[in-house]
């Protein structure tokens, strides 16, 4: 037996084991896990604060996020409005200036009518008085023409009294 191996191996190992729990390894074993343990679970009950506060975090930005959407909805519906007020006053204006110059362009043609009717009536009175004075002229003989003009003075003072 003082010469097996396994006898050695034995006794070194109770030696150990005993030299171990003289110094108190297994407390402080046992003192390091369950340091270790509360340190673990200190970091749970970290992890789960800031997890909550990361849902608290994460359910009020989602929460602006559909507000700023809302919003968003809102200002693009009042655009949409605003463009289709706008355009409709812009058409109605558009429809006022059409209707202007419509008859602004019917007067220029009423008094381009009116001027043309002048035109020919003065042309027309022209040629009445050239084609009269031709045929008074040739068929006039000097008596009837002296005694037009004696007429034609004594009516004169008439007229001028």
């Amino acid at each position: 037996m003082v010469h097996d191996p396994t006898f050695w191996v034995a006794v070194a190992f109770v030696a150990f084991v005993g030299f171990a729990v003289y110094l108190k390894v297994p407390g402080m074993l046992t003192k390091m896990l369950d340091e270790r343990s509360a340190k673990i679970a200190k970091d749970l009950e970290e992890a789960r604060r800031l997890r909550e506060e990361a849902e608290k975090l994460f359910a009020d930005y989602d929460a602006r996020a559909k507000a700023a959407q809302q919003e968003a909805e809102g200002i693009i519906a009042q655009a949409r409005a605003q463009a289709e007020r706008e355009a409709k006053a812009a058409e109605a204006a558009l429809a006022q200036t059409l209707e202007r110059r419509a008859k602004a362009a019917q007067d220029k043609i009423a008094q381009a009518e009116a001027q043309a009717v002048a035109e020919v009536r003065a042309a027309a009175v022209e040629a009445a008085i050239l084609a009269a004075r031709k045929v008074v002229a040739e068929s006039l003989t000097p008596a009837d023409a002296a005694r037009l003009v004696d007429r034609s003075i004594g009516d004169l003072g008439r007229q001028l009294n």
